[in-house]
């Protein structure tokens, strides 16, 4: 058993560990609070632009664009969504595990399969589990920034539009709540154009410019709004997730210091109790 210096040290340590973890808690509730608002303000453009789309498509039936049309399965794509930092509990694992099993499923019918990685954990997945990985881009900041991510996400939309990829997934962590993030793989392209049930008469519109340039920027600004989002609503996930880790981490270190603590006192306890035998031992023999 250690002695009562050994665990005194131990205990001293883990306090001070106690103290960081705490600390870094309380940065992540108060960057989880702003990561919340701006998730917020990009959900509405993220969710009625699709319905956009989906109104200008069928109101367009002769036009359709490249990237809703669906064709024979050969290689698929994924817009894989990481954190840069660790730290924030099982967040990442569990979207790699998912994702992980997504893919096992097409390359099991033989098909290829293509990764773009955003964010450095995605990266360091894949350097030891192996991949294809044709695009890749780290250290976003707190406030992700489209202009960003754009370059990756052009590779991604290129490769389809030259046939070189026939679908494209994106796979990301979607908050929930404080306590819960849902890994979640959504098809981007070929885009299913949702019809509107409310819209009770069809008809065409005038376009300026014409159809095809409009459905064209509407889709690509689309995608990067889906994969921005993505990456806003992963930041808030991670702030949240780090948010408990740490409270566990501080939970965990107080519950250890107790017993620690414990176990020290009945030492010197025994100590004592040895001491005071000895005492009344030698004096018994005197």
């Amino acid at each position: 058993m250690a002695n009562t210096k050994e665990l005194r040290t131990q205990i001293t340590s883990i306090k001070n560990t106690q103290k960081i973890t705490s600390a870094q808690e309380l940065v992540a509730a108060s960057k989880m609070r702003r990561t919340q608002e701006r998730m917020a303000k990009g959900r509405p453009y993220s969710d009625h632009i699709r319905a956009v789309i989906g109104h200008v498509a069928n109101a367009s039936p002769e036009y359709r664009h490249a990237f809703m049309i669906e064709r024979e399965v050969k290689r698929v794509g994924y817009i894989i969504v990481t954190t840069d930092k660790g730290l924030c509990g099982g967040l990442n694992v569990n979207l790699l595990k998912t994702t992980v099993k997504h893919i096992q499923g097409w390359v099991n019918e033989g098909v290829e399969v293509d990764l773009c990685l955003i964010g450095n954990k995605g990266a360091q997945f894949f350097r030891s589990y192996g991949g294809h990985v044709v695009a890749a881009t780290s250290h976003q900041s707190e406030v992700p920034q489209v202009g960003d991510l754009i370059g990756s996400i052009k590779v991604m939309l290129d490769a389809f539009e030259e046939g070189r990829i026939d679908k494209i997934y994106l796979s990301n962590n979607v908050f929930v709540n404080t306590m819960t993030q849902k890994p979640t793989i959504t098809q981007l392209v070929p885009l299913d154009a949702e019809d509107d049930s409310g819209l009770k008469h069809r008809w065409d519109y005038i376009y300026e410019p014409d159809a095809r340039e409009l459905m064209e920027g509407l889709i690509t600004r689309f995608i990067e709004s889906q994969v921005y989002q993505a990456v806003v609503e992963n930041v808030a996930c991670e702030q949240a997730a780090k948010m408990i880790a740490m409270k566990n981490a501080t939970d965990n270190a107080g519950d250890l210091i107790d017993e620690l603590s414990l176990i020290m006192n009945n030492v010197r306890q025994a100590a004592i109790t040895q001491e005071l035998a000895e005492i009344v031992g030698g004096a018994a023999a005197v």
